[in-house]
């Protein structure tokens, strides 16, 4: 009901902003927010069926969502699209089963938990053209796409032998999502060393997953769980003075998110207080400058031009302003933000091969060609993980975690 009809969603890629990168790219009215909440409401209205949402033609409207959350924060009613379309598909699926290459992607953690135990033998696999060419036909990925690897060991275990936390430093826990633990770890080690550089004591609490792969699939049930989990596993170690730092956006995120709708009763009002002290490693770093306990006579004076790429997730629920002046904090480091809305790959959406062509295309409207145009010395920054490997993908050209410059500009 809260969609009023604007058209909003409608907009092209000219005009910036993130929404609605699926109608950006296909110009077609089916792929917009507001078709997406009309046949919703037409089928939560006058279904006949008992569970209503079984229904084909929602499903097929709602599949070019990336759930990029652009609406959240541009559509003028603020609809939130991306977290109907959860709902929705938890539903569906229980009328019509959970498809395994989706249970696959939920669970990728755990697939990467036991390869994390022969990273070496797991790499192989998906590197083999051959071996991970049947993976990728059998399970529906997009044949092009390459697969994400895993670091030789993962950040947990990192940390547990290279802790050098500083005497009497300031207290900060870490939040060691599912992608940094196991593909990023050198990002995650950036930020360690970073802290570290800079007089906090860092520490990586119990915590589980952030339930992002289940909540991007609709498996609301276990992402409730996962939420439910880490709101006590977290909450009474958290505080304003012992704050919990996110390197992945769409991870640390949830807390603010998420798991606030997640919850209910006694649960989410731990869940209020926690997400109130949960904060990306950029908005941290900001709020330790803006009280005096970092400055810029800290960073190198070596000049280095960078052009950044914001996280969807950031630009809807957080702000990439904490991002652009943390790279800033370096004299002669200069940050320009590319005009960009979604990369395309919105986590596995990029991955799947009927979503491959349409993951290209919303690359291509603007982000792809302003990559290409970049000087090879300017470097390219971008927080997510997905969106890196769309980069890579795209133009050939690696990005950097905005954390990695950071530590750089620190030795």
């Amino acid at each position: 009901e809260q969609c009023n009809g604007s058209g909003d969603c409608r907009k092209s890629a000219q005009f910036a902003g993130t929404m609605c990168p699926s109608y950006q790219a296909t110009t077609d009215e089916n792929t917009t927010t507001r078709a997406r909440a009309n046949i919703l409401r037409e089928f939560l209205t006058r279904s006949d069926k008992l569970n209503p949402f079984d229904h084909q033609e929602i499903y097929e409207i709602m599949d070019l969502c990336l759930s990029c959350k652009g609406c959240k924060s541009e559509c003028p009613s603020n609809v939130d699209i991306a977290k109907y379309k959860a709902e929705f598909l938890q539903h569906y699926y229980d009328a019509n089963g959970v498809p395994l290459r989706t249970k696959m992607i939920a669970y990728i953690s755990s697939f990467n938990k036991l390869g994390s135990l022969l990273p070496a033998f797991y790499n192989f696999f998906l590197k083999n053209p051959f071996l991970s060419g049947l993976m990728k036909k059998a399970l529906g990925f997009a044949a092009k796409r390459s697969i994400p690897l895993l670091h030789k060991t993962t950040l947990k275990a990192w940390h547990r032998k290279n802790k050098q936390n500083p005497a009497n430093g300031k207290l900060v826990y870490l939040f060691a999502d599912e992608f940094t633990n196991y593909n990023d770890v050198e990002v995650g080690i950036s930020a360690i060393q970073a802290l570290n550089k800079l007089g906090y004591r860092v520490e990586i609490p119990e915590h589980g997953e952030s339930g992002r792969t289940f909540l991007s699939k609709g498996l609301l049930r276990k992402a409730k769980k996962i939420a439910e989990s880490n709101i006590r596993l977290l909450e009474p170690a958290i505080s304003e003075k012992t704050p919990l730092i996110g390197i992945e956006p769409s991870a640390i995120l949830t807390f603010r998110d998420e798991y606030l709708d997640l919850t209910r009763g006694e649960l989410k009002e731990k869940a209020v207080k926690l997400s109130k002290n949960c904060f990306l490693f950029d908005d941290f770093i900001m709020r330790e400058v803006a009280a005096g306990n970092i400055s810029g006579v800290q960073f190198t004076n070596e000049p280095l031009n960078i052009r950044l790429h914001g996280h969807c997730h950031q630009k809807s629920l957080a702000s990439t302003a904490s991002t652009k002046q943390m790279l800033s904090l370096p004299a002669n480091y200069k940050v320009d933000e590319i005009k960009s809305g979604c990369c395309g790959m919105a986590g596995s959406f990029g991955y799947e091969s009927e979503h491959y062509d349409v993951s290209m295309k919303v690359g291509e409207l603007v982000l792809f060609p302003e990559v290409r145009q970049t000087p090879f010395e300017t470097a390219i920054a971008a927080p997510g993980t997905s969106c890196r490997h769309q980069i890579l993908d795209g133009t050939g050209r690696k990005a950097l975690h905005p954390v990695q410059l950071f530590w750089e500009s620190l030795r």
